[in-house]
């Protein structure tokens, strides 16, 4: 499957600009101020339990994963390793992407969404970090219920 015929396919409108590569939020800051819309962190955890999540916060915020695992009822969060990145969302660090669960063919990353982030429109890689996109909250959450991965939003 591709990223962007999925795009098409569910009438989500989106931006793109195409940049050098970039690995964390700080080096992604000049993207902003070309491309309309928040950036993201984008973070990959599990559970003591195996269980993955994809928590998506904005680029200006600390993730709080002591607080984070109280509100998801959940132990010992800690970032997945790139191994099990790869193996479930078929990505690499520094391309962390809630839309990279067009390859999580089990359906087992859930999505974490800042409540911060609602009506806005969101920055994200489309399928590699020499691009962003910047799409609506409301065409995120379409995506991610096209593939039924379970989502919240805290």
């Amino acid at each position: 499957m591709n990223i962007y015929n999925i795009l098409e396919s569910l009438n989500i409108s989106f931006e793109e600009i195409v940049h050098k590569p970039v690995y964390t939020a700080k080096e992604a800051q000049h993207i902003k101020e070309k491309n309309n819309g928040v950036g993201c962190k984008n973070l990959f955890l599990k559970d003591s339990n195996n269980n993955y999540y994809l928590y998506l916060l904005e680029d200006t915020k600390k993730a709080d994963f002591k607080n984070l695992s109280k509100k998801l009822n959940t132990s010992h969060l800690t970032f997945a390793s790139e191994k099990e990145l790869n193996n479930i969302l078929g990505l690499s660090r520094g391309g962390v992407t809630p839309l990279g669960i067009i390859n999580d063919s089990s359906h087992i990353t859930k999505i974490i969404i800042d409540k911060e982030l609602i009506s806005k429109k969101i920055l994200m890689h489309p399928d590699t970090n020499t691009k962003t996109i910047s799409i609506k909250y409301t065409d995120l959450i379409k995506f991610i219920e096209y593939f039924d991965n379970k989502y919240f939003v805290i």
